[in-house]
């Protein structure tokens, strides 16, 4: 179980995080990330099934404020200029990418299971939003090259995760019972981050994150 690759910064020296009775979880000892061990990830179709249970109405008043956490903060950063963005991992019902468009951003969206169109990876944003969706990357390291190349200088990159609570806590935390959840960060993962590739940081809450590149 010890020294598996971590999934985000390709570290070796990997430890046991947590153990449950459906999984095995590590932490990488660099970028502190902790992720699901390989043996217990779901089969594609299995991934998807279960998003299909998720209700993203996008008449949802409630769902519209769940994501306004995330929205405020970013439509924050990007001022008053209309901008190009993406909604990387926007699910069955693309709500915050509608939001954004309501403030006047050009928009497109992306999703390997719902809205999968190669085309939109082959051009540069001003800002890429990512909402509740990081935590379900299997290497998350591929998805991150991908974002820094779609994002053009000074553009802006703004997460929305749960960060993980210490060892003690973590047992019982619920947000790690979803299958489809496997890579968790933590306010130093993402400090890593920014260091690692000369980024802005800021974190306008605890589970909003909001890099800008190096313009």
């Amino acid at each position: 179980m010890q020294n598996a690759v971590c999934p985000l910064c390709k570290n070796t020296h990997t430890l046991v995080f947590s153990q449950d009775k459906q999984r095995s979880y590590l932490q990488c000892q660099r970028c502190q990330l902790v992720f699901v061990a390989r043996q217990y990830l779901l089969s594609a179709e299995q991934e998807r099934q279960h998003y299909l249970l998720h209700n993203n109405d996008l008449q949802d008043a409630g769902y519209r404020l769940f994501l306004n956490q995330l929205a405020a903060p970013l439509l924050t950063a990007l001022g008053t200029t209309p901008k190009q963005g993406l909604d990387f991992g926007c699910g069955p019902g693309p709500l915050l990418a509608k939001m954004l468009t309501e403030a006047g951003h050009q928009m497109q969206v992306w999703d390997p299971f719902f809205a999968n169109t190669p085309a939109v990876l082959q051009q540069q944003y001003d800002f890429i939003s990512c909402t509740e969706a990081i935590e379900h990357f299997i290497n998350p390291a591929t998805e991150w090259q991908l974002w820094l190349s779609l994002l053009k200088p000074a553009g802006v990159l703004a997460i929305m995760t749960k960060c993980y609570p210490a060892a003690a806590a973590f047992s019982n935390w619920y947000y790690k019972r979803d299958p489809t959840h496997i890579s968790f960060f933590s306010q130093g993962t993402f400090q890593w981050l920014a260091q690692q590739y000369n980024l802005q940081l800021a974190f306008p809450t605890n589970d909003v994150v909001i890099f800008r590149k190096a313009g």
